[in-house]
């Protein structure tokens, strides 16, 4: 059984469960660190294990451009590649080729305008059959269909894979996010149609397929998706979209109309969230098995880090003097040796060990907060704990 749900909250919808894979078993619900290029940057392996973290996820787009699935695939996999042994996720490469690129595509902005000029895109092509899209390192030309995003995929070895989707902007007309819809629809029966008959490689472990929920902010079109790729053999469903994660008030709307829909017995991945420990609270609260977000790492480069009193930038000055650790209740390794005062000093220098530094504590902190959630949940406790959050 890949999934199994172990206890549910009393008073909520949160849940907890095991996911099985073939490089261990993930505790959920989950926070997976974002790894983009094979590295959660400015971490190891073993910085990364010792934190906690029990998946992480890789981004098939950037590693499709550098250094290639050719070439990861002869190292035997990305586990071996960059030297973990736990459970990896890759999204399809989607979002990124939309979002990186500009659409030449119709109807972003109205009804019945014909094509327009979006600020979103001119280096992405849209067709039935893929994209054609504009690397956004080199200019070369790349294309991406349902069958060679789940080729690339298997070429990497991830244990959960996503369906090749199309995520439209959220100013995307009704009749527009009804187009990329069906498309996506379609594209994921393609997916499945490929992930089940692909040659097996040599390093090939067990793969799951999730497929992918759109609909954009459209009550009604996300129903629908919703029912669409739940009658499909999907391993699991995601809930994406340009608003999951960036607008919580869209994001808990958008989980409230297709939870119910969902298969309960399939883990709920909502892409993108987690850019404040509240939004983890608000998406386990409906339901949700699984989440990602890079905004954890990526504030920690910029200073930005977590704390129970909230969020502090220590590149400020009043922080040159303070000998305390950046959280008193945190027990990550940063915060056991080190003082504000040292974090503000790297920082300040612009030397390396800040980022490091930084990013340890920013991922132990909500990995931390995970494992008290899933505790809070089996003692049927969750809302309680959400109140010291939300």
């Amino acid at each position: 059984m890949f999934f199994q749900i172990t206890h549910e909250d009393k008073s909520c919808q949160a849940r907890t469960g095991v996911i099985h894979t073939d490089h261990g078993d993930i505790e959920t619900p989950i926070f997976m660190p974002v790894g983009t290029q094979a590295t959660v940057k400015s971490l190891d392996s073993a910085d990364i294990e010792n934190l906690g973290a029990q998946i992480i996820l890789a981004n098939t787009y950037h590693l499709h451009l550098r250094p290639g699935e050719d070439l990861i695939s002869d190292f035997g996999g990305l586990h071996k590649f960059m030297n973990w042994d736990k459970p990896i996720l890759t999204d399809s490469g989607g979002f990124q080729v939309f979002s990186l690129g500009k659409r030449k595509s119709p109807l972003l902005v109205g009804e019945g305008q014909g094509e327009v000029s979006s600020e979103h895109s001119k280096l992405v092509n849209v067709d039935e059959d893929g994209v054609t899209f504009t690397s956004h390192l080199d200019g070369s030309t790349h294309r991406f269909t349902p069958e060679s995003a789940i080729e690339i995929q298997h070429k990497l070895g991830a244990d959960i894979i996503m369906a090749f989707d199309e995520c439209t902007p959220d100013q995307a007309s009704q009749s527009y996010t009804r187009q990329a819809m069906e498309r996506t629809h379609r594209w994921a029966e393609r997916c499945l149609e490929y992930h089940k008959n692909i040659k097996a490689l040599k390093h090939k472990n067990r793969q799951f397929l999730f497929g992918i929920v759109q609909g954009a902010n459209h009550e009604e079109l996300r129903k629908e998706s919703a029912r669409a790729i739940s009658a499909m053999d999907f391993d699991g469903i995601a809930i994406g979209g340009e608003s999951v994660g960036f607008n919580m008030e869209a994001t808990k709307n958008i989980l409230d109309w297709v939870n119910p829909i969902i298969p309960k017995d399939k883990p709920h991945y909502t892409m993108g969230v987690g850019f404040a420990p509240s939004d983890l609270f608000e998406v386990v609260e409906r339901g949700v098995d699984m989440f990602d977000c890079v905004a954890p790492t990526r504030m920690a480069r910029n200073g930005s880090l977590f704390t129970h009193k909230g969020r502090i930038n220590i590149n400020n000055s009043e922080f040159k003097t303070d000998k305390s650790p950046i959280d008193p209740q945190c027990t990550c390794p940063t915060c056991k040796n080190y003082t504000r005062a040292y974090l503000n000093h790297l920082f300040k220098s612009e030397e390396l060990l800040a980022y490091r530094l930084a990013t340890i504590h920013n991922v132990y902190f909500f990995l931390n907060l995970m494992s008290e959630i899933r505790q809070a949940i089996k003692e049927d406790r969750f809302l309680e704990i959400k109140k010291e959050w939300v």
